[in-house]
């Protein structure tokens, strides 16, 4: 098939310069240096830039991206999108208009993070995960709300570089998550130095009304905390580009809210296609790069469906939380007779040689003898959590999972001792 690809900003995205590699990069970092090891934020920095292509100038460069596009035969577009028809996009370019024509249409637009409604905020020269991966310089403190994955990710990063920093939540920290995987995230920060606020909604912001000119966060409860930077990790939303892409000039109904419907064959309308964080079934790279592959062959003619049965989640902090399938209550809610077994890491050969703490979790359907939900808190979580991603995919029984042999001392092997003491708890 022939393929154009048009971005309007770098080709690649959010997760090669704004997102995923820039952070995981940080968090390494932070991570040497928390184990005393001389990693200043100078060194930090550089190794951060190298990784984003932006090493001697102030924008990344994806000339490498576009160079790898056309080594494939894709013909990269840069410009702004817009559908006029059925199978037909135009692009403004600085060279001016270019009109293309397809069969089929795959709308990858990304999100952007949202701006709350806060008094206040407007005048803060407020950051978002851009700024907060790409900074070069700093702060001496810094307010971040929201505490999800990245809130939780470059609050760590922040700390253990001696930044003072505030962590605002209106719930638990990363409240998707397990309890227990919430509940370490908060300690461990904490221990890191940040001051977490759970249960916690910011109410209105004083720019600079604090002391040195800092910005005043008041929140819900009465109080309030100052920091220079405010950082906003509040959730994300497609609806900006979503609205101007003439979506309604292919058949599409779309209501302007902050994702793009999509059935299970990823169509939007006939052969228009959503994937990726403007669909909003779970904002990771990962998925995105399923969810591509699947339009893809649902194009290309296979009859296919998009399965988000064993997605992984993964929080990179130190130690990691990783997650996938249904919370305890998230299974009984569905009708399913589940049960849950945990086991402290801590307690473990793997928590004992890593001093490390945290829990291993998983999500019995009793009925069917299956695993439905798995999740971690501990070192290696990321790692150890596609043992169960595949035992879910594969709806692998107990018994089976239960006689697989897990290498000693890891996180997986916990994983294991589950699986065997689940599959005893069912005969």
């Amino acid at each position: 098939a022939s393929v154009a690809l048009v971005e309007r900003d770098l080709f690649g995205g959010t997760c090669a310069f704004w997102g995923c590699m820039p952070s995981k990069t940080l968090l390494h970092a932070a991570a040497v240096r928390a184990c005393g090891g001389d990693y200043s934020w100078e060194k930090a920095s550089a190794r951060r830039d190298y990784m984003i292509v932006r090493e001697g100038r102030d924008y990344p460069d994806d000339s490498g991206h576009i160079k790898g596009y056309k080594s494939v035969g894709i013909v990269p577009v840069r410009g702004t999108a817009r559908i006029t028809a059925p199978g037909r996009v135009s692009v403004e370019t600085k060279e001016g208009p270019r009109e293309l024509e397809a069969k089929d249409v795959i709308v990858a637009v990304g999100s952007v993070p949202k701006v709350p409604k806060l008094e206040g905020l407007a005048e803060t020269g407020f950051w978002t995960n851009r700024e907060g991966t790409s900074l070069r310089t700093l702060p001496k403190s810094i307010a971040i709300l929201g505490a999800g994955p990245s809130g939780t990710e470059l609050a760590q990063v922040y700390a253990r570089f001696d930044v003072r920093t505030v962590l605002v939540s209106p719930r638990q920290v990363n409240p998707t998550d397990h309890p227990k995987s919430s509940a370490l995230l908060a300690k461990i920060l904490r221990g890191d130095g940040v001051d977490v606020r759970e249960n916690a909604r910011a109410q209105r912001i004083r720019p600079r009304a604090g002391k040195g000119g800092a910005h005043v966060v008041e929140l819900a409860d009465g109080s309030a905390v100052e920091a220079e930077v405010i950082e906003l990790n509040v959730g994300r939303s497609a609806a900006p580009a979503l609205a101007t892409l003439g979506l309604e000039n292919a058949g599409v109904r779309y209501d302007g809210g902050d994702f793009l419907p999509v059935d299970d064959h990823l169509r939007a309308a006939e052969h228009l296609y959503g994937i990726g964080d403007c669909i909003g079934h779970e904002l990771s790279t990962h998925l995105g790069h399923y969810e591509g592959e699947t339009a893809v062959k649902i194009a290309l003619g296979d009859d296919v469906r998009a399965d988000f049965s064993a997605t992984p989640r993964a929080v990179y902090t130190d130690p990691e939380t990783a997650g996938v399938g249904m919370l305890l209550e998230q299974a009984k809610e569905k009708g399913i007779d589940a049960f849950e077994e945990t086991a402290d890491v801590a307690t473990s050969a793997k928590g004992y040689v890593s001093d490390s703490e945290g829990h291993v979790s998983i999500v019995v359907d009793r009925a069917n003898k299956i695993v439905v939900g798995a999740f971690i808190g501990g070192p290696a979580a990321s790692e150890a959590i596609h043992l169960a991603v595949l035992a879910i995919k594969l709806r692998t029984p107990l018994e089976t999972l239960a006689q697989t042999i897990t290498a000693f001392p890891t996180v997986a092997r916990v994983l294991g001792g589950l699986f065997a003491k689940a599959a005893l708890a069912i005969r």
